[in-house]
């Protein structure tokens, strides 16, 4: 397994509505492991795959935080939302591609989604609570938006200076 850098904002792959899977596949399977190994090491709890410049609809998450209970890991293939709560609720949401910004999202509080796994069999489950959030969020990355797109516009520019003033820092170091 490879750690793979994660592109950061402002980047236009990061705006791009991703394409489908349509084969599922060792080069696949071994894209999903290495998704999986960056977000563990980030350390984070969801990464989509044009987070690493892979323009496919594919995301891994594992939302588990208690370390008595075992991980999850979740790799979702073309994922979709089938059914949405009329709740909502509000999470403070960061980003892998965004270091160390966070802001509050308000979205649905429980989601139904479908999606492809690993062997290529449907899969479907209703996910809650901060698995519903993280879910949103990551095909919100597939769909080309992120979260500070759910800002008001003069804290979403803010972001975008400091995000573009890191890369230049980066890009000295």
């Amino acid at each position: 397994m490879t750690i793979r850098s994660i592109l950061i904002h402002p980047d236009p792959r990061l705006k791009t509505h991703c394409d489908p899977v349509t084969a599922v596949d060792d080069d696949l399977r071994v894209l999903a492991a290495d998704m999986l190994e960056t977000m563990y090491h980030a350390p984070g709890i969801g990464l989509a795959a044009p987070q690493v410049g892979v323009m496919r609809r594919m995301l891994v998450m594992d939302c588990v935080k208690d370390d008595g209970v075992p991980a999850r890991p979740l790799v979702l293939i073309n994922p979709e939302i089938t059914w949405e709560s009329e709740a909502h609720s509000t999470y403070e949401e960061g980003c892998l591609s965004i270091p160390e910004q966070y802001a509050d999202v308000e979205r649905p509080s429980e989601v139904e989604v479908s999606w492809m796994d690993l062997e290529g069999v449907a899969q479907a489950e209703r996910f809650t609570g901060l698995w519903a959030t993280c879910v949103q969020h990551e095909i919100d990355h597939l769909d080309g938006k992120l979260f500070i797109d759910y800002l008001k516009p003069l804290r979403r520019q803010m972001i975008t200076r400091k995000m573009q003033k890191l890369k230049r820092e980066r890009a000295r170091a």
